[in-house]
């Protein structure tokens, strides 16, 4: 048997929102090291009554590996689990480097990203025909300088939907930089913090002029996602352009297109 870690996404925050893998592993596991500071610690509770359960937001980067590498033993199911998917701001490299160089293996299981639970929550769609197709996920520079060519203002020059993570105390950076970027003060925003939580999710809508005072009226300065798109609100508009994939004049592979009589 090989010595093996399991990076496990456990989604936005409700338990009910892990995918069925995921509960199946922590049911299973031995050693469980889970972000305290962003996973709720609802979501161990399918853990079994030996499994060695940690919380990691005290430690740092060599804390969690060594951590990960002591209790990696052959006959032993090893957890880190992460906040939504640990491919999206997860460290994932950065902790499994370590592991490949003592030659354990490795592997992912995905979750749910805030930025789609956040979606969900506000029952937005981050696309719309003729509207915009693309979705950006970014964050806004802060301690981490963005690579050449990835700065907000430049990205939202773009004028489809982006999904800002990490930045809530950056908002008024976000806002300037949108506006710079041609959009207007007007356009609308919504945060979630929290999406999926039950009762401590919160959801503000506001513009780009109006969502920061917004926000620290609401005393939202952490896990919360920023939305900015111009489908937002789409719900009620009067009308939209519709998919073309239920058009009943398209033709596609499982339905041929309806006859409808000429009008006279």
């Amino acid at each position: 048997m090989t010595r093996k870690v399991w990076f496990v996404g456990a989604g936005p925050g409700d338990p009910d929102l892990m995918t069925v893998k995921a509960r199946d592993l922590i049911a299973k596991a031995d050693a469980i090291l889970y972000a305290g500071s962003l996973v709720p610690a609802a979501l161990t509770q399918w853990c079994n009554e030996h499994c060695d359960t940690q919380d990691s937001k005290g430690m740092a980067l060599e804390d969690i590996t060594d951590w990960l590498i002591q209790r990696a033993q052959p006959d032993k199911r090893v957890i880190r689990l992460q906040t939504g998917d640990p491919s999206l701001y997860g460290a994932l490299i950065e902790m499994v480097q370590p592991l490949d160089k003592e030659g354990i293996d490795v592997e992912v299981v995905p979750g749910i990203s805030s930025a789609m639970a956040s979606a969900a929550a506000s029952v937005e769609s981050l696309t719309l025909p003729e509207v915009t197709q693309t979705v950006i996920l970014t964050r806004v520079e802060g301690r981490t300088p963005m690579p050449e060519g990835e700065s907000l203002k430049e990205l939202a020059a773009h004028h489809s939907t982006l999904c800002l993570f990490l930045s809530i105390t950056l908002l008024h950076k976000v806002t300037a930089d949108l506006m710079d970027a041609g959009w207007h003060e007007s356009a609308p925003v919504v945060v979630v913090q929290k999406a999926s939580w039950g009762a401590d999710e919160n959801i503000v809508r506001g513009t780009l002029s109006t969502i920061k005072k917004q926000c620290q009226e609401k005393k939202i300065a952490s896990q919360a996602m920023i939305i900015v798109s111009p489908t937002l609100g789409a719900r009620y508009w009067d009308k939209i352009k519709k998919s073309k994939l239920y058009d009943p004049h398209f033709t596609h592979r499982f339905r041929k297109a309806r006859e409808f009589p000429a009008q006279k």
